[in-house]
């Protein structure tokens, strides 16, 4: 029996607790590798999260460093290769997007002038805003300059869009983009080209002004302006392009669209910041009047094209000029096709404003 237990009891002993503890190892290192890298935990950056009921993704200076996600810019490998889990199907019912036209309604806080709607968000009262609407505008864009009258630049240019479609969206689908030919560039080149075809000298900036870090985009963007400012004194616009992003607390994504022309298009909606004393913005009213002509043109030329005009407390920059703007086409769930035919459409609209001012 002792021999027994020598030459064959104890060595298949000895080598199932070698192969368990082999096995043990394996499971935890991997583990640990796993949960080290894990991007939920491991890798996380700041961004100021939306604070107002239009569900914006951009955010005013003053409030830059307010709430963390997740960075998705960062690639993650893992040291042990593990099998893919099997993919599970997306389906409408899981993360569904609901395309919805905004039909704006004049009332107590939404005025209406010709074909201009405009959201007051301020404490301004009716009397003091609405005097603004259409009013004259304080420069002239003139056609068929040598010397660049517009500026087209981007402090989010990383914002993307919904990559297919179909009426739901993939919750790990990050909607950025550093591809230029797929994120918020792509849709100011094409305000950019137009204008210059209809003779309005326009210049783009593509610097991504939001990557590798969100914190500081607007501090950064600012200092991008001024250079083209100081370079191009004859610049009397700067349009700061972005997309929106409006989702319902169950999750579901709006998709802003309307029907132009037989194309769907991305709804687009202004930002005109106002000053409430400590902002340095003394000239926002001029802001104002340039957003409403703006609007009004949109609307006049495109029925539905746009949301009403968000004036608000907010800077983004709009001190560096009395034709500064935000403006955003549509949001995370319009897919990049919708908002390039916004595009073609905004650039025909400014330049229905400035043909006025000639």
């Amino acid at each position: 029996m002792k021999k027994i237990w020598i030459l064959f009891i104890f060595p298949a002993a000895c080598a199932f607790f070698l192969f368990a503890f082999r096995e043990k190892a394996a499971v935890c290192a991997a583990r640990f590798t796993l949960s080290a890298m894990n991007p939920l935990k491991a890798v996380r950056y700041t961004v100021a999260s939306p604070n107002d009921s239009f569900g914006t993704s951009v955010i005013p200076q003053s409030t830059a460093d307010s709430a963390e996600y997740e960075n998705p810019f960062e690639d993650f490998t893992f040291a042990t290769p593990s099998p893919p889990p099997a993919e599970q199907p997306v389906t409408d019912t899981d993360y569904p997007i609901t395309a919805m036209t905004y039909i704006p309604v004049q009332n107590d806080v939404t005025y209406k002038k010709q074909n201009c709607y405009v959201k007051n968000a301020t404490k301004l009262v009716r009397s003091e805003v609405e005097p603004e609407l259409l009013a004259e505008i304080d420069f002239r864009v003139e056609k068929h300059s040598s010397e660049p009258q517009i500026l087209i630049m981007h402090t989010h240019a990383t914002e993307s869009y919904q990559n297919h479609p179909e009426l739901y969206y993939d919750p790990a689908y990050t909607c950025r983009d550093t591809d230029e030919s797929r994120n918020m560039v792509s849709v100011g080149k094409i305000i950019t080209e137009k204008l210059n075809d209809l003779g309005y000298c326009t210049i783009q900036d593509a610097t991504l002004h939001d990557y590798p870090n969100y914190n500081g985009s607007y501090d950064r963007s600012k200092i991008t302006v001024e250079k083209y400012l100081q370079q191009y004194p004859s610049i009397k616009v700067v349009l700061d392009v972005h997309r929106d992003a409006i989702e319902r607390t169950d999750g579901t994504r709006i998709k802003p669209v309307v029907t132009v022309n037989g194309q769907q298009c991305a709804q687009v909606m202004i930002i005109s910041g106002a000053d409430n004393g400590y902002l340095n913005m003394p000239n926002f009213r001029k802001n104002l009047r340039f957003a409403s002509h703006f609007q009004n043109s949109m609307e006049t030329l495109y029925p539905g094209l746009t949301r009403p005009v968000l004036f608000d407390y907010r800077n983004y920059n709009q001190q560096l000029t009395t034709g500064s703007l935000l403006i955003e086409v549509g949001g995370h769930a319009n897919t990049l096709e919708e908002a390039q035919n916004s595009a073609r459409l905004i650039a025909y609209s400014l330049a229905d404003v400035f043909d006025g001012m000639q």
